[in-house]
């Protein structure tokens, strides 16, 4: 593990944009004056009459990203999720999701891995902002290849479409000769059936490590990536959660309304005898420093879903 090679998504992002404009040129993108941050500027650089800084007005950013779908083009709004799904929160639900437009939304620097950014930017609250607005897709990629993966489906898609990218440097896990993406498809990356972890974004690597961790110590867990937040893929973790009996999720992101909410509610639904634990930011804010302690903090390491998934054994199948 330790000669994996690290990438942040953010960039995966900004490289997919660029080389996707060749083949689309229809597609323009926006950015809220953080483009060195958000890395369109690859994007613009290749496209620069197909850039268009909108300054620190990212809710008039949305409007514009609106009016450029209307026209027929394939606008991605950018900037950090805080700004994107929070300020902006009203021109997106109103502008974008409720005519249903073909604009995408590219947030950057989401979860509490922004770091020494603090809680005014630590977004943990995005996802659930944005699987309340009707029709609204959400991608949550796990590394590089996936996250360029997304942003290539999101192109294709014909319909409003949230992309969160992170900050931090994530190892690269996933071939990308035989990766496949498929919007609303979760990926079973480990099989088992002594329980299942079900992970998003770049918490996917961290339960991968778990599963490595608890195989030496006897335990199976299978491993399910949920890149696709809505569309959600609730056959795969019905039929996850029937055959392991016990089920922890892992995200970086509120464990209010988001991955761990849209499992418990596909499990309840087809009413599955399966106990469920949530590993994720615990109704809180988040705090500032250097990214890796700081989610250490909050239990967003393998360690700790190793622990948290050796418990729910013993509280579940006892």
């Amino acid at each position: 593990m330790a000669d994996v090679i690290k990438k942040a998504t953010r960039e995966s992002y900004g490289e997919a944009l660029a080389e996707l404009g060749a083949e689309y040129p229809q597609l323009v993108v926006l950015d809220a004056d953080l483009s060195k941050s958000t890395k369109t500027d690859v994007f613009k650089k290749k496209f620069p009459e197909r850039f268009i800084n909108c300054g620190i007005a990212e809710a008039n950013m949305m409007s514009i990203a609106a009016g450029l779908s209307s026209t027929g083009m394939i606008p991605f709004a950018s900037s950090f999720a805080m700004f994107a799904a929070g300020r902006a929160f009203e021109q997106v639900r109103n502008s974008i999701g409720y005519p249903h437009l073909n604009v995408k939304i590219g947030a950057t620097h989401a979860g509490i891995s922004v770091g020494e950014d603090g809680a005014t930017h630590q977004c943990c609250e995005d996802i659930a902002l944005m699987r309340s607005i009707p029709g609204m897709v959400i991608l949550n990629p796990a590394d590089h290849v996936e996250a360029k993966a997304a942003v290539r489906a999101a192109v294709e898609y014909n319909g409003p479409v949230y992309l969160r990218f992170g900050r931090l440097a994530v190892p690269v896990f996933n071939d990308p000769e035989t990766y496949k993406f498929e919007i609303g498809k979760g990926v079973t990356l480990r099989d088992g059936n002594d329980v299942t972890i079900i992970a998003t974004g770049l918490m996917v690597w961290e339960a991968i490590k778990a599963a490595d961790q608890l195989k030496e110590q006897g335990i199976h867990a299978r491993v399910i990536n949920i890149h696709t937040i809505k569309p959600f893929d609730k056959e795969l973790v019905v039929k996850a959660a029937k055959e392991t009996g016990v089920v922890v999720t892992v995200e970086e992101h509120s464990v209010i309304g988001g991955l761990g909410e849209a499992v418990s509610s596909a499990i309840c639904e087809e009413g599955v005898a399966c106990g469920v634990v949530k590993i994720g930011v615990q109704d809180r804010f988040g705090v500032s420093g250097p990214a890796v302690e700081v989610l250490k903090a909050f239990g967003l390491d393998s360690e700790n879903v190793v622990s948290v998934v050796k418990d729910a054994m013993k509280k579940f199948k006892a």
